[in-house]
């Protein structure tokens, strides 16, 4: 029996006045990558929010390791659960040290300074995005994609076991994309839960298992490796892409 790490119990969520998310259900294993996937206005971010307590509940509940998320302290919470979203804000004056530090918030007492073990994961953060050598430079001074990796770094910092990302790979170049796809699959094997959302299909598939949406429900949730699965996807893309192997592993084509 799977464990489950993060889990979604008859919710239903939205920020307009119509709900987007209708009871809706979804257990998601720990140690494993999910990845969430579906057309535009689907409800995926949506959903993310949801499970990250960012947006109100109409109804239902969302379970964090067993445990009803709002029944967690505050700070205990964010000690298991680390949030990474599109068009994250941070103060463009503060360096990109300072940045990755504010990830360890939920580590450090009222007004305690930083530990040697706080300094060490913002480090460790830092040079798994390759953002190391600009920790004294302004997070102003950075383009988009540089911007990224140091914002993936303060979520990394946190050193959580379940990691939700909406759009991680936004503003990253295919090579610092592939640089992603390995952390996340490090970050997996030593057991941690990372749950995502993505457009990029054809990087979607190298997830353990994919959740594909379409109009605020879940369509399938399955093996990316499945053909059922990659027949769901073609479906909520109304048959425009087409799932083929190449080369050892699946890739997404237009149609």
């Amino acid at each position: 029996m799977k464990t489950i790490a993060i889990s979604a119990c008859q919710i239903s969520a939205g920020a307009g006045k119509d709900a987007v998310l209708q009871r809706l259900d979804l257990p998601l294993p720990a140690g494993r990558w999910s990845c969430i996937v579906g057309p535009n206005g689907a409800g995926k971010s949506t959903l993310l929010k949801a499970l990250a307590g960012l947006l109100p509940l109409r109804a239902g509940r969302v379970e964090l390791l067993g445990r009803d998320l709002h029944a967690w302290p505050r700070r205990e919470r964010a000690r298991q659960l680390a949030w990474l979203g599109q068009n994250e804000a941070a103060a463009d004056d503060l360096t990109v040290y300072d940045v990755a530090m504010l990830g360890r918030l939920p580590h450090q007492g009222f007004l305690q300074p930083a530990s040697d073990q706080d300094r060490a994961a913002v480090e460790q953060a830092l040079r798994a995005t390759q953002a190391w050598d600009w920790r004294t430079r302004a997070l102003g001074q950075l383009s988009g994609g540089e911007r990224q990796r140091v914002l993936l770094a303060r979520a990394l910092a946190v050193q959580a076991q379940v990691l939700l990302m909406d759009e991680p790979l936004a503003n990253l170049d295919p090579p610092h994309q592939a640089d992603w796809l390995a952390l996340v699959r490090a970050l997996v094997a030593q057991g941690r839960t990372v749950v995502s959302v993505l457009h990029e299909v054809g990087m979607a598939l190298h997830a353990d298992e994919l959740v594909v949406m379409q109009a605020g429900c879940i369509a399938h949730q399955g093996a990316s490796i499945d053909p059922a699965t990659h027949r769901a996807v073609q479906a909520v893309f109304d048959q425009r892409i087409a799932i083929h192997a190449l080369q050892g592993q699946w890739v997404a084509l237009p149609c």
